[in-house]
C-alpha cells in the first residue's frame, strides 16, 4: 500500500465555502489541439467545488482510502519541522501545486527514500528539483493543458487592467470618490498597440488568440516557429529572441516556462531596451524576471505597469516589494485555480495516481520526468542541467 502526501493551499481565511457563487460550471468537451479531457475512473467531488485546498482533497480521501492507501494532506510546508518535511520521510507520493509549491529540492529528495512518483496538481513542475528526480528514477507528472486556458484568460483580463487603468479607477470608487481625471490619467486603449507573447505554446497561443479581435498588432517568439497558417490567420510577427520582440513591443505577455535559458532573462539591460511606458504581465514564472529591476522600471516610469501572479518564493515575504510597487496589478498565484480549472486538475490527479497504483502507464502528455530522464511534455519544455530547485 502506498503512502501519499498532498501539499494544497490553505481554506479561505472565512472557511470553507457551505455554498458557492454559481450552481455549475460550464462543461467543455476537449482541449484545443485534440488532447483529451481527464478520464478517472471515478470522481469524489461535484465539479465546482473548492476541491485544492485542504478540506477539499482533491476529492482524493475516498479513492485512496477504499483502496487501503494511506492520504496525508498539509499546508504546512515550510521548514525541517513541517509536517510535509516530516511525513515525507516514508512517503511513495508527493502532490503538490504550482499555487502553493512543495518545492521538492535535492535535499527534500534525498531525506525521501521511498518516493516514486511526485504529482503537479496542475501544470508547471519546474518547483521539483528535476536533475535530482532524474538521477533517482523518480516520475514526475502533471495535469498538462488542465488551467492552460484559465492562465490565458487570467493574462488577458491583467493586460487589459494596467492598460486601461482598471484597478486605481475601482479604487476610487470604493473610497468613495469619483475621480474621473485622476483615473483617466494613465488610461489608454489597448487598440493599435503592439503586442507580444515569450513563449507561443498552448497559453501563450490562447493569449494570441483572445487578443487578435482587440485590433493590436500581435508579436511572439518561440524555439519552434508556429506555421505559416497560424502566423496569417492572427498576422504574427515572429521575432528570433525575447530581445528583439521586447523592443518592439507595447506590452509583452510572459509564457515561458522556467529553465535556464529564461531564468532572469528581463533583467536592467533588457527593460531598458523596451519602449518607455511598455508593460510587462508574468503569469509564468517570477524568476524570469529580475524582482528589483521591475521594481526599478516602475518607479523611473520606464514601466508604466507590470502585473503577474507568479512570485518567488511562494507564498512570498509579507515585504516584497512587488507588494507595494507603484502600478503593479499583482494577484496571488490564482490564475490557475479557478473553480473550473481546480476540477480539471483534480480530476486529472486522480488519473495519474490511478494509473500508477494500478501498475498502468501514465499518459505520455502527462509526464514530465520518467524513466531516469525527461519525457512526455517535459522532453518538450524542459531542460535539463539546470531545471529546478
Amino acid at each position: 500500500m502506498a503512502k501519499i502526501v498532498c501539499v494544497l493551499f490553505p481554506d479561505p481565511a472565512d472557511g470553507y465555502p457551505p455554498r458557492y457563487a454559481r450552481d455549475t460550471i460550464p462543461v467543455i468537451d476537449g482541449y484545443a489541439g485534440g488532447q483529451a479531457l481527464p478520464r478517472p475512473e471515478g470522481l469524489d467531488f461535484s465539479p465546482g467545488e473548492l476541491v485544492g485546498s485542504v478540506s477539499g482533497e482533491l476529492g482524493l480521501r475516498s479513492f485512496l482510502e477504499e483502496h487501503g492507501h494511506t492520504l496525508v494532506v498539509t499546508s504546512d510546508k515550510e521548514g525541517p519541522d513541517s509536517v510535509l518535511d516530516r511525513e515525507l520521510s516514508d512517503a511513495d507520493v508527493l502532490i503538490s501545486q504550482p499555487f502553493w509549491p512543495a518545492y521538492l529540492t535535492a535535499e527534500r529528495i534525498a531525506r525521501a527514500p521511498k518516493l516514486k512518483l511526485a504529482i503537479t496538481a496542475g501544470i508547471g513542475s519546474d518547483h521539483v528539483d528535476l536533475n535530482a528526480a532524474i538521477a533517482r528514477d523518480i516520475t514526475v507528472a502533471e495535469v498538462t493543458y488542465s488551467n492552460s486556458i484559465s492562465v490565458a484568460e487570467h493574462a488577458v483580463m491583467l493586460t487589459l487592467s494596467l492598460v486601461r487603468n482598471y484597478l486605481p479607477s475601482h479604487q476610487w470608487v470604493a473610497e468613495g470618490g469619483w475621480n474621473i481625471g485622476d483615473s483617466v490619467a494613465r488610461a489608454y486603449d489597448l487598440e493599435g498597440m503592439d503586442v507580444g507573447v515569450i513563449a507561443a505554446g498552448r497559453i501563450g497561443q490562447a493569449v494570441l488568440r483572445r487578443l487578435a479581435p482587440f485590433g493590436v498588432k500581435l508579436h511572439y517568439t518561440d524555439k519552434r516557429r508556429l506555421p505559416v497558417a497560424i502566423e496569417e490567420e492572427l498576422g504574427l510577427t515572429f521575432h528570433p529572441d525575447a530581445r528583439s520582440l521586447a523592443r518592439a513591443c507595447d506590452v509583452v505577455s510572459i509564457h515561458a516556462p522556467l529553465h535556464p535559458e529564461t531564468e532572469g532573462l528581463f533583467d536592467d539591460a533588457l527593460i531598458s531596451s523596451m519602449r518607455r511606458g511598455s508593460y510587462i504581465v508574468n503569469c509564468a514564472r517570477a524568476q524570469i524576471v529580475d524582482r528589483d529591476a521591475v521594481v526599478q522600471a516602475l518607479q523611473s516610469g520606464q514601466l508604466a505597469g507590470y502585473a503577474g501572479d507568479v512570485w518567488y518564493p511562494q507564498p512570498p515575504e509579507a515585504d516584497h516589494p512587488w507588494r507595494t510597487a507603484p502600478h503593479n496589478g499583482m494577484t496571488p498565484h490564482v490564475s490557475g485555480a479557478s473553480l473550473s480549472a481546480q476540477a480539471r486538475y483534480a480530476a486529472g490527479t486522480r488519473e495519474i495516481l490511478e494509473a500508477w497504483l494500478a501498475g498502468r502507464p501514465i499518459r505520455d502528455e502527462y509526464l514530465i520526468v520518467d524513466g531516469g530522464h525527461l519525457a512526455g511534455t517535459g522532453a518538450v519544455s524542459y531542460t535539463a542541467g539546470g531545471a529546478g530547485h
